[in-house]
């Protein structure tokens, strides 16, 4: 048991749960925290987290779970943050007084810049702890609560990036990372990681082009009716805006098609080819509403921090902007005021050699 760490998960939804669960299955004290008792009551009152799926099958006795994130992270070596992106800065926050040196934070994932938000609130709230915040490419399951205290894995991912803040600990995070799950390997650094997150390609287009669709009663397959040969051309003009302003930065992000090949051995000429190749995506149901993940975190989470380092970059981005500009007129929300702009992440004024030094992990 000496390998045993203990594990700290926040958050309890669909990804939290079935990874406090699985841990809990290997053997590892975990201590699971959520916000309210809403969603963990069901593991209070049976000590633990049912088990279901063809990989994943059992009960999980939980160590903890509670409401309290002193309780959660005290004395913690792994601080796996299980949270949409958009409440990244809310957990920041509520750690700020209980991080211990030597702790390692990993956001599950971290969509684009996510450690550098996470840094950045710590900075302003004047953290006194010495941790390594790190944030993997995409999330290690496809899962789902199932009822209180249960969760379902489907899936479990072969090979999961993780990049640091100062680049030189991705080892030691690594090293930590594997005792429970030899899936993650090095991301090289968090521009790789925050970059190659293709969600920001097929999520939010994908549903501005098909509001009317989705808020009608009829049902639709999201991927292989929503993507017609148009939309398909908007996703790779998407696609190409991505990779620009990831090469300002000086790093080549994954084109979509190579995604799909990598994760899927779909092939095709074009992007839309590629997609009706790809027999995992047959049967995915578009979402009957349009106030979802897709664009209410897909969007200030992902395509504002490229849009807004492309104007930083000089590198323009006009169908980014354009799919930003309609999601906030369909559901009435400010994307831009609510997501992970330059200034916000407190680098509007860092230059291209300042901000690779911050990644590598030469900052002053």
């Amino acid at each position: 048991m000496a390998d045993k760490i203990e594990i700290a998960v926040l958050g309890a939804g669909h990804g939290g749960l079935a990874m406090a669960g699985h841990l809990a299955l290997m053997g590892f004290p975990v201590r699971l925290y959520n916000r309210n008792e809403e969603r963990i009551w069901g593991v209070i009152s049976t000590g633990g987290v049912e088990m279901e799926g063809d990989e994943v099958e059992g009960f999980g006795p939980v160590f903890l779970a509670t409401t309290s994130i002193e309780e959660a992270i005290k004395g913690a070596r792994l601080i796996m943050v299980v949270v949409p992106a958009t409440g990244h800065a809310d957990i920041a926050q509520t750690c700020i007084p209980h991080l211990e040196d030597g702790q390692i934070v990993v956001l599950n994932p971290g969509r684009t810049f996510g450690a550098l938000e996470f840094r950045q609130i710590l900075t302003k709230g004047r953290c006194a702890a010495d941790v390594i915040i790190a944030e993997t490419q995409t999330f290690i399951y496809a899962s789902r609560v199932v009822g209180p205290g249960q969760a379902r894995i489907f899936g479990i991912k072969n090979s999961i990036p993780v990049a640091s803040i100062r680049a030189h600990f991705i080892p030691e995070v690594l090293k930590v990372l594997r005792i429970p799950y030899p899936q993650f390997v090095a991301g090289d650094n968090i521009f790789k990681t925050g970059f190659d997150n293709i969600g920001s390609v097929f999520h939010p287009a994908v549903c501005v082009l098909n509001a009317g669709w989705i808020e009608d009663v009829s049902d639709f397959q999201f991927y292989h009716e929503g993507i017609s040969p148009s939309v398909a051309k908007v996703l790779e003009e998407i696609d190409a805006e991505r990779i620009a302003v990831a090469e300002s930065l000086g790093f080549q992000a994954m084109s979509a098609r190579h995604w799909l090949y990598r994760a899927y051995n779909a092939t095709g000429d074009d992007l839309f080819q590629a997609i009706r190749a790809n027999v995992g995506y047959k049967d995915i149901k578009a979402p009957s509403h349009l106030k979802m993940r897709y664009l209410n975190e897909d969007i200030p989470m992902s395509l504002v921090p490229m849009a807004s380092l492309g104007r930083k970059f000089g590198v323009e981005t006009p169908a980014i902007d354009a799919t930003i500009q309609l999601a906030t007129h369909l559901n009435g929300k400010d994307y831009w005021a609510e997501g992970r702009t330059v200034e916000r992440l407190g680098i509007a004024d860092v230059t291209l050699k300042e901000l690779r030094l911050l990644a590598i992990g030469q900052e002053s």
